[in-house]
């Protein structure tokens, strides 16, 4: 779920610009000894709190990732829980150190927010829930219906244009919070619900009768979601950048939280790169060499932190799809550290 017209105006008003991280933000981390990641404030599969207060989610590993290439300890990192109202500002003023909050990489984000996108950690899409009683079967066949959606994002205008562009008509039933929207849909105050994918899918879990919705098969856009970082330090951008670019590496060649010990004795020069036995990579980011390895070690590699999170074993099911590596079919690729 993703914002679109609030953090454009506000970061003129704050007068932010490409300096804005002017200081160097690794640090700042390293001097206070913990990430401040912004996260969403309950999102299942994606980043959530468990009954013990324990964060857990897709986003969340990647913070908990960054904090283990930096500290050799994921649970160096503290949640801020962000609205989509709040998070661009929470993250242009520097509350937070990166923003890991199901956020679609857009042009306009990327060019007047004073922001940067470090990669994609999640490809999604916009999509519709409705309950079975609608007897409907796809989104071309709900003309006229009441659609619950929150306000200030991507998908309001997703679904304006959706709508226009199929000739249909329908009423918006609009919430500024997430919790709202869900309450609002659950209460039976509309007949739709729309969101991101990922999105539907957690939310149906939080339902009252989940077994009573079905998610239909279209997906009318792109949602690129991923880590974004205050622009002006580099340093911070390519090491936000790489922790995700390892874990899809790790994946690709092989290496798992079960098995990166022993890897570090692989002849692969691609494997002994990634883990800090060969090369001065870790240096340019300002880590030590065996940055990739703490990650892997503590978090796993990105089909790892996949299938715990919202994998097809987990509640939310959901299946790798364009999310797998491309050497499976997906879009999930990877530079390489030489």
């Amino acid at each position: 779920m993703t914002h679109k017209f609030l953090p454009i105006v506000l970061g003129a008003a704050l007068g932010l610009t490409a300096t804005a991280a002017s200081a160097a933000t690794l640090d700042d981390v390293k001097a206070k000894g913990f990430l401040q990641c912004g996260s969403n404030t309950g999102l299942a599969g994606f980043a959530a709190p468990d009954d013990k207060g324990e964060w857990n989610g897709l986003d969340v590993d990647t913070c908990r990732a960054i904090a283990a290439a930096i500290f050799d300890d994921p649970n160096a990192v503290k949640f801020t829980p962000l609205t989509a109202k709040e998070r661009f500002t929470a993250l242009q003023t520097g509350e937070v150190d990166v923003l890991v909050r199901n956020t679609t990489w857009t042009m306009s984000r990327d060019t007047t927010l004073g922001l940067n996108f470090t990669g994609v950690n999640y490809y999604d899409g916009q999509g519709f829930m409705v309950r079975k009683s609608l007897d409907v079967s796809s989104a071309l066949e709900l003309s006229g219906a009441s659609v619950c959606v929150q306000t200030g994002t991507t998908t309001e205008l997703n679904l304006t244009d959706y709508f226009k562009a199929n000739g249909m008509d329908y009423n918006p039933v609009v919430f500024e919070k997430l919790e709202e929207v869900n309450a609002a849909y659950d209460a039976n105050r509309c007949d739709v619900y729309t969101t991101d994918a990922s999105g539907l899918y957690s939310i149906r879990l939080q339902l009252t009768n989940p077994g009573d919705h079905i998610v239909l098969p279209e997906i009318i856009s792109k949602e690129p979601l991923g880590p974004a970082v205050r622009q002006g330090d580099d340093q911070w951008f390519n090491l936000v950048k790489w922790v995700h670019n390892a874990m899809l590496n790790a994946e690709e060649l092989g290496v798992t939280s079960a098995n990166v010990e022993e890897m570090k004795g692989s002849e692969n020069p691609n494997i002994r790169r990634l883990l800090g036995v060969e090369g001065q990579f870790g240096e340019a980011i300002g880590l030590s060499n065996d940055w990739a390895a703490r990650i892997i070690k503590h978090v796993g590699n990105y089909g790892e932190a996949f299938d715990r999170n919202v994998g097809p074993d987990t509640p939310l099911g959901i299946a790798r799809g364009v999310n797998a590596l491309w050497s499976k079919g997906g879009l999930q690729y990877a530079p390489p550290i030489r």
